[in-house]
């Protein structure tokens, strides 16, 4: 999710076209392209530009209806009978990688979760997430968490600090080994002598590895520690 502002001014945004199988959009004022998931404008007046990411999240209806109760839901257009078939995700699994991009560490439509911090990218793959919840880690010199909710869908992210998190037996929460503060799924401290502290969040983006790999070519890939 990006703003739309550009130097102090706001522009509007369309659909152009397809690049490595990530949309293209098209700014109506000046014409520029711009790719979706870098917010980079790659031709025109604006190339070199990029947009501000606006912090978001990728939540199961669930989880989010449980965080924000009172939360607005957009409305479908009641003009758009089917904005995809309920086995879209099957179908597109079974089509071709159109990209010059090979990377044998995963299949190219292994989802994994791309986290970003300082510069410095690593993909998380979705099947090890979903067998080691939280995921204690660090990308770069950043100490990081990543969790899966209790949808076992929902990701998020965060800056850990000194602190060492664990999951609670049978609950959702998340205990620090310094002071056995309880943490919930938002990054907060709900219990214990850390009450109401807040963990930094970092951004996510659930991504098939291929797309990830070719718009962070550098990026490491976490592995599961089988001993």
């Amino acid at each position: 999710m990006w703003k739309t502002t550009v130097d102090g001014k706001p522009h509007r945004f369309r659909l152009s076209g397809i690049n490595n199988q990530n949309f293209l959009m098209r700014d109506e004022e000046t014409g520029s392209w711009w790719q979706q998931v870098s917010g980079e404008a790659i031709l025109g007046p604006l190339k070199g530009k990029k947009l501000e990411l606006v912090p978001q999240d990728e939540l199961s209806f669930a989880q989010w209806r449980r965080e924000q109760p009172r939360g607005r839901v957009l409305r479908p257009d009641p003009n758009v009978k089917e904005y995809a078939g309920k086995n879209w995700e099957a179908e597109i699994a079974q089509l071709p990688v159109a990209t010059r991009t090979f990377d044998r560490r995963l299949q190219p439509r292994e989802l994994v979760i791309g986290v970003k911090v300082n510069g410095a990218a690593k993909a998380y793959p979705l099947s090890a997430l979903q067998k080691q919840s939280p995921i204690v880690d660090t990308i770069g010199t950043t100490h990081v968490i990543v969790l899966l909710g209790e949808d076992r869908k929902s990701v998020r992210a965060f800056e850990r600090g000194k602190y060492e998190l664990f999951a609670k037996p049978g609950t959702p929460l998340l205990v620090d080994a310094q002071t056995g503060s309880e943490w919930d799924f938002t990054g907060t401290a709900v219990s214990g002598p850390l009450k109401g502290t807040r963990l930094p969040k970092i951004a996510v983006l659930s991504d098939y590895w291929f797309d990830w790999r070719t718009y962070n070519p550098q990026t490491l890939v976490y592995t599961l520690d089988r001993r």
